[in-house]
C-alpha cells in the first residue's frame, strides 16, 4: 500500500498537480460551461435574437429562434467557443508551460468529449445539431470538432512534455469537476 501511495504522488508531482491545481477545476469547469454557453448566446445576439444566458444553457427569450439561420450559428457558438477557449489556452502553454493554462485548454477539450460520450453522439448535442441543419452526416461535424480539439491537446501535452498517464491524472480532475458543476447545478435550479 505505502508503494502504491508513493508511486501516486511521484505520479501527480510528474504531472504537476498539487491542491492548487486540484481545486483550480472547479472555477475551471463552471467558467468553461458558461464560456461554452456564452458563444451560443453571443452568435444568437449578434444576428439578432434577444437571448438568454444561463450556466448549461443559452436560448432565445421567445423560446423560438427568428430564423434557422439564427438557430444555426447559435448552434455553431458553443463548440466555436470552447475551440477558441482552447486553442487560446494552447497558446498561452506554449509560452508560459503554465499547468494552469494547461488545465483550462484540458478542460475545453475535455468538456466536449465528455458531452459528446454522455450525451450521445445520437441526442441533441451542438455537433449532431449542426450536422442535422445542415443536412450531412452527423458523425462529419462532431468528427471536425473532436480532431481539432485533439489536436490542441496534443499540442498541449507536447509544450507541457506530459504523457498518457499525466492525461489519465487531469481525466480524473476533469470527471471530478464536472460533476460538481452538475451536482451544484441541480441543487440551485
Amino acid at each position: 500500500m505505502n508503494n502504491f501511495l508513493s508511486r501516486i504522488n511521484a505520479d501527480l508531482k510528474e504531472s504537476q498537480i498539487n491542491l492548487y491545481v486540484f481545486f483550480s477545476f472547479i472555477p475551471i469547469a463552471f467558467i468553461s460551461f458558461l464560456f461554452h454557453e456564452f458563444g451560443h448566446w453571443t452568435f444568437g445576439e449578434i444576428l439578432g435574437d434577444d437571448m438568454v444566458l444561463s450556466l448549461n444553457n443559452a436560448a432565445p427569450k421567445s423560446g423560438v429562434f427568428t430564423s434557422s439561420r439564427v438557430a444555426l450559428w447559435s448552434a455553431i457558438g458553443g463548440p466555436f467557443f470552447t475551440i477558441l477557449q482552447a486553442f487560446l489556452f494552447f497558446i498561452i502553454v506554449k509560452m508560459t508551460t503554465s499547468v494552469y493554462a494547461y488545465s483550462v485548454a484540458f478542460f475545453a477539450v475535455f468538456l466536449r468529449f465528455y458531452s459528446i460520450l454522455f450525451g450521445g453522439i445520437i441526442s441533441v448535442q451542438d455537433e449532431v445539431r449542426i450536422a442535422s441543419m445542415l443536412g450531412i452526416n452527423k458523425f462529419i461535424i462532431t468528427g471536425i470538432v473532436l480532431l481539432l480539439l485533439a489536436l490542441i491537446l496534443w499540442r498541449c501535452n507536447k509544450a507541457m512534455k506530459f504523457c498518457f498517464k499525466n492525461v489519465g491524472y487531469y481525466v480524473v480532475l476533469s470527471v471530478i469537476a464536472i460533476l460538481v458543476v452538475i451536482g451544484i447545478t441541480e441543487l440551485i435550479f
